[in-house]
């Protein structure tokens, strides 16, 4: 904490390189980084260094799919059976949603969310702007929690990350999931119409 305050720029610019290096090589602890991001630098700013870290350690990790195997594996899904054009076809088409579910909605791992737009061409300004405004939610919660473990740790106790499941945190966030379905369940009952 003293070097934090020292050297507060450095601090900054050192803890968001870790953690979007932890996103971007898929390594365990970006749920730690977030809750240190918190501890460190109070909920805000923490949560908008989190955010910012971690979408740019996603972008990363989306744009090295996308050179590696993206194109091959779109290509390949294009040419591919009529079941999986189907599925391409629906995440075309449904992409905002999608994309935004799958940062709101914490049932995909994080790494998953990063590589699966990659692999199946969503393109890279769908998955930033998605990233960046669909994990605001999340990252904000942890990085409160993360905010609170000094006096956790104070008073002796240890943290318990089931905060996440409380309903005035849990029922905002599924509200949000609501929301980016609607979209897709519209549009799939307009082509049934039509």
């Amino acid at each position: 904490m003293a070097y934090r305050d020292a050297h507060f720029g450095l601090s900054v610019a050192l803890f968001m390189v870790v953690y979007a290096g932890i996103v971007a090589f898929s390594l365990p602890g970006a749920t730690i980084a977030t809750l240190t991001g918190g501890f460190l630098f109070a909920t805000f700013p923490g949560a908008v260094f989190n955010i910012i870290a971690a979408t740019s350690g996603a972008c990363l990790l989306f744009l090295a799919a996308r050179w590696g195997l993206g194109d091959w594996l779109s290509t390949k899904m294009e040419t591919g059976s009529p079941r999986v054009q189907r599925i391409k076809r629906g995440l075309d088409d449904n992409q905002w949603s999608m994309l935004f579910l799958m940062r709101l909605a914490p049932v995909v791992p994080f790494f998953v969310a990063n590589l699966l737009p990659a692999l199946l061409g969503a393109s890279f300004h769908r998955f930033a702007i998605s990233t960046a405004i669909g994990i605001i939610p999340g990252a904000i919660v942890y990085t409160s929690v993360g905010a609170g473990l000094g006096k956790v740790f104070e008073a002796g106790a240890s943290p318990d990350l089931g905060l996440i499941f409380e309903p005035h945190i849990l029922l905002p966030i599924l509200g949000l999931c609501a929301l980016a379905i609607l979209p897709i369940f519209l549009n799939s009952r307009t082509k049934q119409d039509l």
